[in-house]
């Protein structure tokens, strides 16, 4: 199981730095990351229980995507996916939802979204940056995360 929060994090790491330097990210990445945290999340909380957490954690986010969508479209008067949402942020969305239960996932989107705004209020002041690279962000927030909790002493992120 440590393999796979390695390969998690090194996975973050890829994404992170491909987002930031041309905010794009390979495809293969999704995948291979989805699949390392959902047997990550199956091994340590089991089939049933992550069967019921990803299917509230997918709730979440298409709402949450839904609401972003009808707010830019109708709101904005702006094309959503690849204009004001990028394609990798929403896959990204979408793979991390499968990765911890829905408890530790909440904490952990609140926590990765306020991270990348302070982030890309901080780049925007010093590297004059007009794009987010969300999914980048989010990526090195939860390198920082599962970092963490590799500390002894520190909470598991699959207690919840």
């Amino acid at each position: 199981m440590l393999v796979l929060q390695f390969l998690s994090v090194f996975g973050y790491g890829i994404m992170a730095y491909q987002d930031m330097r041309d905010r794009e990210v390979t495809w293969v990445l999704f995948p291979l990351l989805g699949t390392c945290l959902a047997l990550t999340h199956i091994l340590q909380v089991g089939f049933s229980v992550f069967v019921h957490a990803i299917v509230i954690n997918l709730i979440l986010i298409t709402c949450m995507v839904l609401l972003l969508w009808s707010i830019t479209t109708f709101g904005f008067k702006k094309s959503f996916l690849n204009v004001s949402f990028g394609l990798g942020d929403l896959l990204f969305l979408y793979i991390f939802a499968m990765g911890f239960p829905t408890m530790t996932f909440v904490y952990l989107m609140v926590g990765s979204l306020l991270f990348s705004l302070l982030a890309f209020l901080l780049m925007k002041l010093l590297l004059q940056s007009q794009t987010v690279p969300l999914a980048g962000l989010m990526g090195l927030f939860l390198i920082a995360m599962t970092l963490l909790s590799w500390v002894p002493g520190t909470p598991s992120l699959y207690a919840y």
